[in-house]
């Protein structure tokens, strides 16, 4: 069957002729629900806890360093340029690196950490997602390659979900040349079916509500 006469038939199908122009596209259709910030919160930590993340409210930015001080222990980190995470002490830590803009320099940091701490730009509440926007601010690189992901998130930054990101984020090309949505811990079971972490990413994740 030629190609032709297949797109004959599938325009005789939907009623148009040759050249006609597509009709508009419909208005896109988001729906954001009205839920109480505690709620949200709640939602999260359950979503992200079902995928094997590890959470923490962290009762001020104090508590919340105090929380990742004793996740990494010491041991070598590498800290996005988030003002956040100055703002938390966390970029203060022992055997914390930050401050890192040239890139060869920020893969070497992240390649040789075991943890990558980080911010977040959103949350979303229903899937326990991370919304990272690739900056100066929040380097792509510190959230993916050490083994273990640390994000301190403001409360504000929780919304409902994905409907709620496209109203707030409606064009986020405009923005930033890389949006990663980030889900539990890396995983993959693309060989017989076997369940394995860390492979494409961070095998441990740990996410502070502050």
């Amino acid at each position: 069957m030629s190609r032709e006469h297949i797109l004959h038939k599938t325009r005789t199908a939907l009623g148009r002729s040759v050249g006609q122009p597509p009709a508009p596209a419909p208005p896109a259709r988001l729906r954001v629900p009205e839920v109480d910030p505690e709620a949200r919160i709640d939602a999260f930590f359950r979503a992200l806890e079902a995928l094997a993340g590890k959470t923490h409210r962290a009762a001020s930015p104090a508590d919340a360093c105090a929380y990742v001080a004793a996740v990494t222990g010491g041991k070598r980190a590498v800290a996005s340029n988030a003002p956040f995470l100055r703002q938390c002490g966390v970029t203060s830590l022992p055997g914390v690196e930050t401050g890192c803009t040239d890139r060869d320099a920020l893969r070497a940091a992240c390649a040789a950490a075991e943890f990558g701490i980080t911010s977040a730009d959103y949350a979303l509440a229903d899937t326990g997602t991370l919304v990272m926007l690739s900056s100066r601010e929040e380097a792509r690189l510190v959230s993916l390659l050490p083994p273990v992901h640390l994000a301190v998130v403001p409360r504000e930054k929780i919304l409902s979900g994905l409907d709620e990101l496209l109203t707030v984020l409606p064009q986020p090309a405009e923005l930033t040349s890389c949006m990663v949505l980030i889900t539990g811990p890396s995983r993959t079971a693309d060989i017989e079916q076997i369940l394995v972490r860390g492979v494409h990413g961070p095998g441990e994740i740990h996410v502070v509500v502050v």
